[in-house]
């Protein structure tokens, strides 16, 4: 399987940033297997921290190493997908014990609807029936060593 890292440089060596808690699956080293979504984070990175060059970092992941980790996958957005985001974005920790997760990754569109959720605005119901239309990319959150690991640079693309 080939997975791709936007951003603002080249990453041959990945490491878990444990300062960005606020991401959807918490701390860890964010891919995607969609390069238009690697792509956006790329420029995006780049221009929120005004340095660097848009980069993708291309990574092969086996499956049968991946297999081999403990993973947790959303198909969709649906409500424990929410529930579990929703830890993560009220600064929160889900002390969860997986190397992989793997879901939708909530886009502009889709963290306002997580985010009025979040304030109550929303029921959960409500929340999901908003966020299911959406056509959300997905994202893979590498959250320990081991799953580090397992993933293999093949390349990187200068935007």
């Amino acid at each position: 399987m080939i997975l791709y890292h936007g951003s603002n440089i080249e990453v041959k060596h990945p490491q878990i940033i444990r300062s960005r808690k606020l991401l959807d699956f918490g701390a860890g080293f964010y891919l995607t297997s969609d390069y238009g979504q690697a792509k956006k984070w790329a420029v995006r990175t780049t221009g929120r921290r005004g340095e660097g060059r848009p980069a993708i970092s291309v990574y092969n992941v086996e499956d049968e190493e991946l297999k081999k980790l403990s993973v947790l996958k959303f198909e969709r957005p649906d409500k424990e997908w929410l529930r579990y985001i929703s830890v993560y974005r009220m600064d929160k920790s889900a002390n969860d014990k997986y190397d992989v997760v793997i879901g939708p990754v909530a886009n502009d569109q889709a963290i306002r609807t997580v985010n009025d959720f979040l304030k109550g605005r929303f029921t959960e119901d409500i929340a999901i029936q908003l966020l299911l239309p959406q056509n959300l990319k997905d994202q893979y959150a590498f959250k320990t060593e081991n799953a580090i690991l397992i993933l293999g640079l093949v390349e990187v693309k200068y935007l």
